[in-house]
């Protein structure tokens, strides 16, 4: 019997197995920030321990950074400067910690300034620390994104990373197998984030607890590295522990000749091996899934679930027509807090503020797609429109390419890098927002705000209609 890709990756990093599905695990890269991260080195620090290999860990400031003057993470009225962090509270300190223990211990760390700094999900890949083939944690729990190069990558707890700080293994229970297959070519506009929208609506927020979860099928083959990121960050959004696409020719083109990749005769060597990371013809997963994405139109949620989920002119559900009780009260529920109605259209719906930004969604091809719509054009009044951009490396190359002045143009704020906005911006209570972010339940985007979670495309094109809307209204259908 052959062997799935996530097999032959977990078999090749084995220290020592205990039973069947536990084995201790040697790991590749431990990335950490600011959050979680200086708690674990803080730990590791007290207790009077090192790094084991203080070269395959990587540090980033990322959370607590405050992404424009004015505002911060922690308290709207917090004072900040750019690239600063905010200015005072627990972010302060945490951000200390980090900067001050990773200078102590030598570890690659990327400071507010450096070109790698940002979001650890989005400079990993973009710095070529993630590499198919290699385990990698980090204490973020859609860590699972950088899975969309190859790599086998989930998120951990401040006293996991301590220990693979300390060690450079970790104890593991084998999860179960999963191969989701995306076949089809969907309609105009639609990226991968429409079509995972479009899967958690068709199986569910739980369908991936326990499960290591492959990508394939046609749709996936033929998506930009970018977008099969995405597709794997969104897969903690159906409970998934890790998601993956295997390595292929568009990921080695991906990768070469960044920063910490391999070089020379060694990259040919890497490769070499990189293509033997696939699942064989006749591997067995215990379960698997197919979607079809023909004909899809762009989508948005509804609700307070990634599951909660319409296409842009699809009627919103009716509670009353669900036989099951938890799941009739759900709706009632999400249809109460975003204050709509059943059969009530997304399209035309009013917002209050549009959101390009988190890991999920703030690459440099994800700024392109919205740029396409925003050139030429304006934000509507009333609309409050932020890019936050997922590293500094993306906004370096945004702005090398004039994405920048178009953004601002339009009307949006163009801000430094980093994880502010995904748990909310300092907009107004109780504020519709449509946004590229990943999660959508009740109070993530601030205080009642009502978050609808879109594609950038359709970001970009509700902030300049004011209202939710239809890419294909702004690039026509056929692009």
């Amino acid at each position: 019997m052959g062997m799935t890709f996530f097999e032959k990756v977990w078999d090749e990093h084995i220290v020592h197995r205990f039973t069947e599905t536990e084995a201790l695990l040697s790991i590749d890269r431990l990335i950490l920030h600011d959050m979680s991260g200086s708690e674990a080195l803080y730990q590791l620090d007290k207790s009077g321990r090192t790094p084991f290999s203080p070269e395959m860990v990587f540090t980033t400031i990322d959370h607590f950074i405050a992404t424009f003057p004015g505002r911060g993470p922690n308290d709207e009225r917090t004072v900040s400067t750019i690239g600063t962090g905010s200015a005072k509270g627990a972010g302060v300190e945490r951000m200390n910690i980090l900067r001050t223990l990773s200078l102590k211990f030598g570890v690659n760390f990327f400071d507010i300034g450096s070109p790698n700094q940002g979001i650890t999900h989005v400079m990993a890949t973009e710095a070529g620390i993630a590499l198919p083939g290699v385990m990698l944690v980090c204490g973020d729990s859609h860590t699972s994104t950088i899975g969309g190069i190859g790599a086998v990558a989930w998120g951990i707890g401040a006293s996991e990373a301590q220990h693979v700080a300390a060690t450079q293994t970790l104890l593991q229970t084998k999860p179960k197998m999963m191969r989701i297959k995306l076949e089809g070519r969907p309609g105009p506009n639609v990226s991968a984030k429409d079509m995972v929208l479009h899967l958690i609506r068709q199986i569910g927020a739980q369908a991936g607890v326990g499960y290591a979860v492959e990508f394939a099928g046609s749709a996936v083959r033929d998506m930009p590295v970018e977008q099969r990121l995405t597709l794997c960050n969104m897969a903690i959004e159906f409970s998934a522990k890790m998601a993956f696409v295997p390595a292929d020719e568009k990921t080695f083109e991906y990768l070469k000749g960044r920063e910490f990749a391999p070089k020379h005769k060694a990259w040919n060597a890497a490769v070499a091996h990189w293509r033997t990371l696939h699942s064989d013809d006749d591997a067995v997963f215990d379960t698997e899934i197919t979607c079809d994405v023909s004909g899809l139109e762009p989508q948005v949620t509804w609700g307070l679930s990634p599951a909660h989920t319409l296409g842009l002119h699809e009627q919103v559900p009716d509670p009353a027509a669900e036989t099951d009780p938890q799941r009739r009260a759900a709706m009632e529920r999400a249809l109460t807090y975003m204050q709509l109605e059943p059969g009530e259209i997304l399209a035309g719906q009013k917002i209050d503020v549009a959101y390009i930004g988190t890991c999920t969604n703030s690459r440099l091809s994800d700024l392109r797609e919205a740029a396409k719509i925003l050139r030429g054009r304006k934000v509507a009044e009333g609309v409050q429109a932020v890019c936050v951009t997922g590293s500094s490396s993306v906004k370096a190359a945004a702005e090398a390419e004039g994405l920048d002045k178009i953004f601002k143009a339009a009307g949006f704020e163009w801000d430094e890098s980093g994880c502010f906005g995904c748990t909310g911006l300092p907009s107004a209570r109780g504020a519709r927002t449509v946004s590229s972010a990943n999660r959508n339940f009740e109070n993530r985007g601030g205080l009642q705000t009502r978050t609808h979670l879109a594609s950038p495309a359709t970001v970009a094109a509700s902030a300049v209609a004011g209202c939710i809307a239809d890419v294909g209204d702004y690039l026509g259908q056929g692009a």
